[in-house]
Order: structure tokens, then C-alpha cells, then sequence
């Protein structure tokens, strides 16, 4: 069996799938342009998959696996998938730990006026008015709860707020106080302080915060999306924050990245731009290849269920 790899591994990481499986051709390569030249006998493919293209799955002729070590998969060439049949499976949760972590980190920012702070103190302005407000007892209305929503929701519940949650069936679960089906996001929309989007890019979930979502907020709103740039409309996010319907945005992701100098984000007064990077963490690719080594075993058994297998009709 050949595994190849176009996205770059750490060196310890490569050394443990060598020790480990050394039945295994390995053949690691840090992009797609150097993996190129394996593709031909892959057996599987490790990849980010931003840069996988319909040649390359032309090219790889013995290709059944391809591991996705990233949770998004907007990018895939998924039509050429599905003709060869490629299994695909990908690294959904592996974010979940860091992703919440950043949404408590911003809610406490915006909470506890980080960003005014730290302005005052490199102006060395002793100024105490900034109003300070508390995450106890606010509400927080998480969109997509999934594994990232889930994991934030464990953590908002542990500062006592009530934890709300969206996706499509509705059906309650811990830690949640209450799940609501996408349909009825506009109902529950007033009742935030906090909304927090975790959605993934599909067309169902383009353009779903709009101006109508906007005007459902309270003044005091802060919106929060780590999920994918799609799910705002940015023209109308600008125009509400002007209008004031909402208190401030919180934005890790955009419709296009990197984000253009000239964009509007960057010098409102009530958006706060981070870069693409509410996933990031040193157990990112450990965690990643957990998920791999599981899914190697049921490959190479023949039988058993992927873990993060991808309906490809579906497209997660």
C-alpha cells in the first residue's frame, strides 16, 4: 500500500508512521506540486484538499482514500470524486478545542473592553469609564451545534450562561438549555447577547445572516463567526452596524481571504478582524492523524465505518 501525503507533516509525526506501520510505502511531500509525481500509485492521499483539482484525481489512477486533514471541504473536486468512487473522509472536531476557546476569548474581549484597554495603555491614559459588562447569566446563541458548537457550548455553560443552540432537527441535547431548528434562527435571534456561527459552507447556509438576522438582534448584540466567511452577507453587516442594530462583529472568516486591505472590516469601529485563525493549535495535525491511524485500520480490514466519513452527495 502507498500512502502519500501533499501537506507538510511535522518530523515527528512522519517518524511515528514509519515506526508503526512499516508495512506502509509512505512517501511524504509538504504540496500537491511535489506529490505529484506519486500520485500515480497512491493508494491514499493525505491533504489540506484546497489544492486537490480534477487532473490531479485523473492522475491518480489506483487512488481509493483520500484523508482530509482539515474540517473544511468547499474546495474538493468533488463531481471527479464521485465518478472514481474515492472514499473521503476529513478532521471535523479536530477544531473543537480551539475554536471554543477563541469564542469565550472574544466574548470575554468584548465583554470586558480588552481592545479600549489595551489602547488606554499604550497611551498611557488611566481612564476607568469603559463599561464592563459579564458573561454570567447572558445568553449565547450557538449556530451549528455540532462539535465546535457543542465544545463551546460546554464552556459557555461553565460561566452560568444560558446556552442556546441551532442546527436542523431541533432535537434537544445536553449541554444545551434549548435546540431550535435553522427555520426558526429569526424567533430566537432577540432573545442573545452573544451569537456565535460555526456553520460550514453550503448552499443552505449562504447569505443565512442577513439583514433580516441583523435587525433581529438586540442593540446590545455581539456576533461572532468562526464557522465560513459565506454565512454573512458582509454589504448588509456593514450597513447594520452602521445603523447600530447590533453592538459589535467578531470575524475569523470571509468570503474572500485574505481579507483586501481596502475592505470596510478593517477600519469599522465595531468590527473586530482576526485572520483565519480560531482553529489554530499545536495538536491541530496530532489529532488529525488519530483520525487517520483509526480509519487506516478499517481500510486496511476492508470493513468497519470511516470515522468522519463524507457523504459526497451531501458534501460533508
Amino acid at each position: 500500500m502507498k500512502v502519500v501525503t501533499s501537506a507538510k507533516i511535522r518530523r515527528d509525526l512522519r517518524e511515528h508512521l514509519l515506526n508503526t506501520y512499516p508495512q506502509i510505502d509512505f512517501a511524504f511531500h509538504p504540496s500537491i506540486a511535489e506529490a505529484e509525481k506519486d500520485l500515480t500509485d497512491a493508494d491514499v492521499l493525505i491533504t489540506y484538499g484546497e489544492d486537490l483539482t480534477d487532473r490531479h484525481i485523473a492522475v491518480a489512477e489506483k487512488l481509493q482514500w483520500i484523508m482530509v486533514i482539515s474540517a473544511g471541504l468547499d474546495k474538493m473536486p468533488f463531481e471527479a470524486i464521485k465518478q472514481k468512487g474515492i472514499t473521503v473522509t476529513n478532521a471535523t472536531g479536530i477544531h473543537a478545542v480551539p475554536m471554543a476557546e477563541y469564542a469565550l476569548a472574544v466574548m470575554l474581549q468584548t465583554a470586558r473592553q480588552t481592545k479600549t484597554i489595551i489602547e488606554q495603555e499604550k497611551n498611557k491614559l488611566w481612564d476607568r469609564s469603559p463599561l464592563m459588562t459579564e458573561l454570567h447569566n447572558k445568553t449565547v446563541l450557538i449556530i451549528g451545534a455540532g462539535q465546535i458548537g457543542t465544545q463551546t457550548a460546554r464552556l459557555t455553560k461553565a460561566f452560568n450562561m444560558k446556552t442556546l443552540g441551532v442546527n436542523r432537527t431541533g432535537a434537544d441535547f445536553a449541554p444545551f438549555d434549548e435546540i431550535i431548528k435553522t427555520e426558526n434562527l429569526l424567533d430566537m435571534l432577540p432573545e442573545a447577547d452573544f451569537i456565535v456561527s460555526v456553520l460550514p459552507k453550503t448552499p443552505e447556509t449562504d447569505g443565512l445572516l442577513d439583514q433580516s438576522a441583523f435587525a433581529a438582534m438586540k442593540k446590545e448584540a455581539v456576533l461572532i463567526n468562526m464557522g465560513r466567511g459565506n454565512v454573512i452577507h458582509e454589504t448588509d453587516l456593514i450597513e447594520a452596524l452602521n445603523r447600530e442594530e447590533f453592538s459589535h462583529a467578531v470575524l475569523d472568516v470571509f468570503n474572500e481571504e485574505p481579507l483586501p486591505a481596502d475592505h470596510p472590516f478593517w477600519e469599522h469601529p465595531d468590527v473586530t478582524v482576526t485572520p483565519h485563525i480560531s482553529g489554530i493549535s499545536p495538536q491541530y495535525q496530532p489529532r488529525a492523524l488519530e483520525i487517520f491511524e483509526y480509519n487506516l485500520a478499517v481500510y486496511e480490514r476492508g470493513h468497519g465505518t470511516y470515522w468522519n466519513w463524507i457523504d459526497l452527495n451531501k458534501g460533508y
